[in-house]
Formats: C-alpha cells, sequence, structure tokens
C-alpha cells in the first residue's frame, strides 16, 4: 500500500467519524425505565436507582404495670410460641423466609406467605425492611447508638385472621441494614389489618420490643438450651417488669446504683460505714457469683491465669529494682512476692471493690528509692524510716476514710483518669526501653566489641586459621568474642524476645478481631494471650537459645525480715517522715481512687455499688504493716484492675459506620479470682530459683510493653492524640466529633499532652529530689481541669469531650 493511500483512507475515516449520527450525543450507559408502576434508572452493569422514604418516630416503651394488653401479650405468645433457636441462615431473606414457613402453615401459606414479604420489605429485589423498631441508646454526654443485636419487623396483612409472633435467635450475628449490623434476635410480628389499636402490629411489637431492649435478659435468652428454657426466662422477665413499674417508688425516683442508709448525727466516718453496710450485704454473693452462671466457671478460671502472670511478672521486675536500688535491704524478688501475697489475699478478702488489683508500681519504686537516698546522705537507719514514713502514709489514709475525702474525686473527670492512666502505659515503656538501652550498653556497644573486631590478634587468628574456615567461623572466632567480653547475641536476643512476647500477647489478645476459627476458641485464645506469649518466649530464650547468656533476675535464698525501729528515731526524723508520707499519701490516695473510678465505670455495669472510703481504710491498714517488716508498699494499680474487670466480663459488638466496638453486658463480681490468684503466686516461691529463673528479663519487658498497649483500648485521650494525624474523612463517628468544631477538640487534646508532659517530667526526672513532687502535681490535676482548661474550652464542648464515660 502506498503512502497516498494510506492518506486517502485516514481523511475518509475522519469524514465519517466528523459528520452524520456519530456527532448528535455521547452514548449513556443507562436508561430510564418504568417497571412496577414506577419510573426507575437502569444501568448497564444491572444497577438500578429509586428512591426510598424512611421516617423514624420515638416510640415509649410499655408500660407492663399499668398496661394489661402487655402482659396478655406475652401469655399468649407462651400459649402459641414460635421459637426457631441457633437458626443457621445469616442473609436476612434466609431468615425471615424461614421464620414465615413455620408461622404461616396451613390454609394460610403460599399466598399469605407471598403478601407479608412485599409488606416486609420495601422492594423485592433490596431487602430492606420497611416497618422496624429498634433500641436506641442516647447518654448524658450527647452520644446516640442503636442497640444493634436485635431488631423486631412488624407488618399487617389483610388475609390475617389472627396475630402471629416469632423470634429466632440466631446462631451466628446477621448484617440486617445499616443500624442492625450484630443481630443475634429477630422478632417477627404479623397481625391482621383490621385488628384493633390495642392489639395492632405496633403495639405487639412496642409489647416485645420493651422485654428485649434490656440488654441483660438479651445474654440470659443467649445461655439457655431449650425451648421450655427460653419461655420460662421470658415470662419471669416479663413478670419481673411488671412488678418493678407497678411499684410507685420507681416511678418518680431517680436510679441510684447506692443503697441509701439513714444518716446518722456523728458524721465522722459516715462514708465509710455506708460502704462497710453496703458491701457486707453482698459479700456471700461475692464468692458465688465466681461460680455460678453460663460459662462463669470459664471465665474465673481464665482470669486467674491472666491475674497470677500480669502480676507475678511485674512483682518479680519491681523487686528486682527495689533490691537494686536499696542495695538489698528491701523488695528482692522472695520479699516481694511475699509482699503481693499477703498484700492481694488481704485486699481480695476484705477490700470493697474486690476488682481493684493491689500491686506496687513505679512510682512507688522511685519513692522507696528517695528515701533510701535521704538515708544514706543522713546516715539514718533505712528501715526505721521506712516504716516512720509508711506508718505516717497509714495515718493519713485513716483520716481521708474516716471524713470521707475520697469524695473530693467527684472532681476527677475522666480526662484526669485518662492522663493517668497514659503516664501509666508511658512508664512501662519507659522501665522497658531502660532495660533495652542497659543491654545494648553491656553487650552490644561494650567496648571490647569494637576492639575484638579491629585488634591485631584477630587478624593473627584469621591469618592462622586460613586454611579452616569452618572452624574459624564456629570455634575460635567465637570463643575469641567471649574471651573479650564481647556479647552481642545477647542484645539481639534480648530485643527479639521482648519483642517477641508483646507481638505474640497482643496477636492473640487481638484473635476475637479475626474470622478464623470458632468464636468460642477465639475467645479461649484472646483471655489466656498473656499466659501463652510469656510460656513460648520462655522456652524459646531458656531452651532453643540455651547457648546464648540471657539476664535474669537476683535471688536470695535466705531472706531476713527486720522489724524497722520506729522508737531509735529522734524528732527531727520523725517530722522529716511525717512530710513524706504526707506526700506519699497523696500518691496513694490519686492512684487508689482513679483505680477504683475506672473499675466503677458506669460504662461497666457494675451492680453491687463502690466502696471508696472502705478501699482506702483496707490499704492504709495493709500498707503499715507492709512498711513495719521491710515489705515494698501497694496500692491499686492500672491497667490490671480495669483488665480485671475486662476478663470477667461478657461483651457485645457493635458496629457504627464501619469501626467496631465492644459494650459490656455484665460483669461477675467476685471474690475468687483475685483470692486464688494469689494463693497461686504465694505458692510461686516454691517455684525459685527454678523454673521462675528460667524467664527472661525480656520477656518481663514484654509484658510491660504488652499492659501499655491494651491499657490503651478506650482511652479516649490517646484516640484524640491519633486525630492530629489522621484525615478528617477517616475521623470515627464518635459524640464528641458530632458535637465539637475540630479546633476545640485539638484544642483541648493539647491541654491534656501539656498536663501528661509535667506529669512525665516530674515522674521520669533524674533528680530524685524532684519526683518527691510528683505526688502533688497529681493532685493538681483535679484544679487545672476545672479552673484553667475552661479557659480554652467552653462548658458546652466539655461536657462532650469530658463528660460521662460513652
Amino acid at each position: 500500500m502506498s503512502v497516498r493511500r494510506v492518506r486517502s483512507s485516514f481523511r475518509g475515516s475522519l469524514r465519517r467519524y466528523t459528520s452524520g449520527e456519530s456527532m448528535r450525543k455521547p452514548r449513556r450507559h443507562f436508561q430510564w425505565i418504568y417497571r412496577d408502576n414506577e419510573w426507575r434508572i437502569a444501568y448497564d452493569d444491572g444497577d438500578e436507582v429509586s428512591l426510598m422514604y424512611a421516617k423514624f418516630e420515638r416510640l415509649p416503651m410499655r408500660d407492663f404495670g399499668a398496661e394489661v394488653r402487655a402482659t396478655m401479650d406475652v401469655d399468649q405468645f407462651l400459649i402459641q410460641a414460635v421459637l426457631l433457636l441457633d437458626v443457621q441462615e445469616t442473609s436476612l431473606e434466609g431468615i425471615v423466609d424461614k421464620m414465615l414457613h413455620k408461622v404461616l402453615d396451613g390454609r394460610e401459606h403460599l399466598a399469605t406467605i407471598s403478601e407479608a414479604k412485599e409488606a416486609l420489605f420495601t422492594h423485592e429485589q433490596v431487602h430492606l425492611l420497611s416497618r422496624t423498631i429498634q433500641g436506641t441508646y442516647v447518654r448524658e454526654g450527647g452520644g446516640f447508638d442503636y442497640d444493634q443485636s436485635w431488631i423486631c419487623a412488624v407488618c399487617a396483612l389483610p388475609s390475617l385472621q389472627k396475630r402471629h409472633v416469632a423470634v429466632a435467635r440466631l446462631k451466628h450475628p446477621a448484617n440486617m441494614g445499616r443500624t442492625s449490623h450484630e443481630v443475634r434476635f429477630f422478632i417477627l410480628v404479623l397481625t391482621p389489618s383490621k385488628e384493633k389499636g390495642t392489639k395492632n402490629a405496633l403495639e405487639t411489637g412496642r409489647t416485645f420490643a420493651t422485654i428485649f431492649a434490656d440488654m441483660d435478659f438479651r445474654q440470659k435468652l443467649l445461655e439457655v438450651h431449650s425451648e421450655a428454657e427460653f419461655k420460662n426466662v421470658l415470662l419471669k422477665h416479663a413478670q419481673d417488669l411488671a412488678a418493678e413499674q407497678s411499684n410507685p417508688a420507681n416511678r418518680f425516683a431517680n436510679h441510684d446504683a447506692d443503697i441509701e442508709f439513714p444518716v446518722r448525727k456523728c458524721i465522722i466516718g459516715q462514708g465509710l460505714y455506708d460502704d462497710i453496710r453496703r458491701r457486707l450485704a453482698h459479700y456471700v454473693s461475692d464468692y458465688i457469683d465466681g461460680v455460678v452462671g453460663h460459662r462463669t466457671i470459664y471465665k474465673t478460671v481464665s482470669t486467674i491465669f491472666f491475674l497470677y502472670f500480669a502480676c507475678l511478672l511485674p512483682t518479680i521486675a519491681f523487686g528486682a529494682l527495689n533490691d537494686t536500688n536499696t542495695a538489698g535491704k528491701i523488695g528482692d524478688v522472695r520479699k516481694s512476692i511475699i509482699s503481693q501475697t499477703i498484700g492481694g489475699l488481704t485486699f481480695a478478702l476484705f477490700g470493697g471493690q474486690p476488682l481493684v488489683i493491689l500491686m506496687t508500681t513505679a512510682p512507688l519504686s522511685l519513692y522507696i528509692k528517695v528515701i533510701y537516698n535521704i538515708c544514706e546522705d543522713f546516715q539514718l537507719d533505712f528501715y526505721a524510716m521506712y516504716a516512720c514514713v509508711g506508718l505516717w502514709n497509714t495515718f493519713f489514709l485513716v483520716l481521708f476514710a474516716l471524713f470521707d475525702a475520697s469524695k473530693l474525686m467527684k472532681w476527677c473527670t475522666r480526662s484526669t483518669e485518662e492522663i493517668f492512666a497514659l503516664f501509666i502505659s508511658i512508664a512501662f515503656v519507659v522501665d522497658a526501653g531502660r532495660d533495652v538501652y542497659k543491654n545494648f550498653q553491656e553487650n552490644y556497644y561494650h567496648m571490647n566489641c569494637s576492639r575484638a573486631f579491629n585488634t591485631t590478634d584477630l587478624g593473627q587468628l584469621v591469618n592462622n586459621t586460613a586454611l579452616l574456615p569452618s572452624l574459624l567461623n564456629e570455634t575460635e572466632l567465637l570463643q575469641h568474642l567471649q574471651h573479650t567480653g564481647c556479647h552481642r547475641e545477647n542484645s539481639l536476643l534480648f530485643l527479639l524476645l521482648m519483642l517477641g512476647t508483646v507481638w505474640l500477647a497482643v496477636s492473640l489478645y487481638n484473635f476475637n478481631k479475626t474470622p478464623y476459627l470458632q468464636a468460642s476458641k477465639r475467645e479461649i485464645l484472646a483471655d489466656c494471650a498473656l499466659p501463652v506469649a510469656v510460656i513460648v518466649l520462655s522456652f524459646l530464650g531458656a531452651y532453643q537459645f540455651r547457648e546464648v547468656k540471657t539476664d535474669g533476675f537476683h535471688f536470695n535464698e535466705v531472706g531476713e525480715f527486720q522489724r524497722g525501729r520506729v522508737e531509735e528515731l529522734g524528732l527531727l526524723p520523725a517530722l522529716a517522715a511525717c512530710g513524706l508520707g504526707f506526700a506519699l499519701s497523696l500518691l496513694f490516695f490519686m492512684d487508689q481512687n482513679i483505680s477504683a473510678a475506672m473499675v466503677n465505670n458506669p460504662c461497666n455495669k457494675l451492680k453491687k455499688g463502690a466502696a471508696y472510703h472502705m478501699d482506702l481504710f483496707v490499704v492504709g491498714i495493709l500498707n503499715g504493716f507492709l512498711s513495719l517488716y521491710g515489705l515494698p508498699w501497694m496500692h491499686g494499680v492500672l491497667p490490671h484492675s480495669p483488665l480485671h474487670v475486662r476478663g470477667m466480663a461478657d461483651v457485645e459488638e457493635r458496629v457504627d459506620q464501619g469501626h467496631v466496638y465492644e459494650i459490656i453486658v455484665r460483669v461477675r463480681e467476685t471474690r475468687l479470682t483475685g483470692v486464688i490468684s494469689h494463693i497461686l503466686i504465694g505458692l510461686s516461691i516454691f517455684l525459685l530459683p527454678y523454673p521462675l529463673g528460667y524467664i527472661p528479663t525480656a520477656v518481663l519487658d514484654g509484658l510491660f510493653l504488652y499492659m501499655a498497649i491494651t491499657s490503651l483500648n478506650g482511652n479516649q485521650m490517646f484516640e484524640r492524640i491519633t486525630l492530629l494525624f489522621m484525615e478528617q474523612a477517616a475521623y470515627p463517628p464518635n459524640h464528641y466529633i458530632r458535637r465539637c468544631p475540630q479546633r476545640k477538640i485539638h484544642a483541648f487534646t493539647i491541654c491534656q499532652v501539656v498536663q501528661l508532659a509535667v506529669m512525665c517530667f516530674f515522674g521520669f526526672a533524674p533528680w530524685p529530689y524532684i519526683k518527691m513532687i510528683f505526688p502533688v502535681i497529681i493532685l493538681l490535676l483535679l484544679p487545672l481541669r476545672h479552673k484553667v482548661v475552661t479557659l480554652f474550652i467552653d462548658q458546652k464542648y466539655l461536657e462532650a469531650l469530658d463528660g460521662e464515660h460513652q
């Protein structure tokens, strides 16, 4: 073909594309169609566009105490009950179809089923329920959420002759729409179109929706195994609801979890007296609730093992730290285990809130070091000074308990708790980081390592063994490096074990969020995350890498318990101990009450009431005894206490705009977990020096990092910090994001970060005497929140950012 023919061909093609019908309009990928008496847009790929009208109305709950129809509806349902337990279907269409075939049989079968589907769904292909009843949560801080674990669908059909109610409990949570991502119970109500007003579909659905709105009731229904048990639980709940709503005192009284007692004339000890009376009424049930109930024994056993490892390993670590800080005078591993056993058992048996876990902490270890330095500087008897400071601390704590000082904690808002919790997480990370730095300085960056790789001896060694490279690599070079004191492999193994521990523990802890295995097996792995990680990585360090030296902890075979002779102190040292004891009591007061407040968080749904004054009193008396015999102090600790609650809880998962979060349904409030776990900790003395000696320090540091990471769950301050590095479109649909401008959210977060930075400065300062101000800094968080932060953030925004726990 010639060039001229190609050019003419191209011109002809151009003329065809630029003339005639081809230039009229571009081709559309959709068309308008008329179907089912309405216009729709149909795309080439099969999608159709139509309009949907949605209307939401607030529906009052049934009054079982005043409305007779409510009880009659339940009775009729029990007579003609249609129950489907453990339905395997996961699609909305399959669930509804199975329920309709179960409800509509015989004369009302095929035609009515087709009619019911048309009434239940908004579209013949897109299965979206047209009329539903669902629970909602409206919180004091402005948060709004749908209860996505159940849904009630209602419809009226002209062909029906009587009402039908069916309840299906799904084997697996099903996604039934935008506000129903995790449905476990599906209630179907079908009524005749000409039913009277008190028996129509909406009123009947309102009856059963009121019953299923109770979270505890739904949890009980999940635990039953037969239709008879299901009916009995339903009937009992309806009777209890009618009795409770019939009580005139409940119609106008505000709900208060605490029992009100008559006020005595003497105000001294009033709060302590009320706490003792309140908790004494539940003392027997504190043990029964640890063994009775569905899956309670499993929860109790798994939490016992969690507390055993979570308390024992930090006790060993802080015992080694106290032993180093005080030159062996206090808190070696053996004494620390004994102290933890005494303290944990005492509080589990006699404490007001047994879910609070007592332990020694990093701030207490630093305070003990300050006392030791003072004794060394002024030539004082350490045991006597330690005991005197501890007794003054006990004196002030008892005063705080008698004069109801814990009522000041009403000024402690969620932001203060979150700042302190985040400080504890940072303290765990700092402790682990210090051990890593120390190990690398002693091994990897040791000066002998640089000499070993640059010395002429190594060059001579290489020349003399040039013909034996394998011998050089595996034997002579290793002996040469060990002879010079270079142990870089120790540091690498330290890092491997620490990171491996935290990685395995966190992965197993979050295993519930994965699709692997069954839900029950995922929960077992999540509950046993910490023990499994510690055992696996300790085995790797002690056996698989047995040729590499790993750091362990110091242990005294024979430890002495020397009573502090307070009477031998002079007047000036006693006065100085009074000042130290008062500052220490402030630390105890804030730490203990913040830990208890996070346990008594309304989100945890505890039923037996708080006991702040009683807790403080027991902690004060306990630490007075520990002080006399040179044992480490202890108080309520984070994050062990909230994690203890989480371990004994049943939870529900909810989905909001793609974000999954958990809601606690109930918590088993028992003393058994604390008692048994600390008995096991006491028996661990017989495991010294082995097999506990096989646990490397790196695994202990991995435990610290695991505690730091898991304690961040639910910390809104940490969530707001992450917002600073997140694009706005990816913000989670939290209540404060809906109610506050972005700049106000970031301003409040910066205020919290500044307070946290001040706490870190005084808490981690290299000067011992500066650390003595740390308890005062914690106490100052309260006036800072109410007097300084309010200058930058309006009160209406603070109610959303720092109101009740959401």
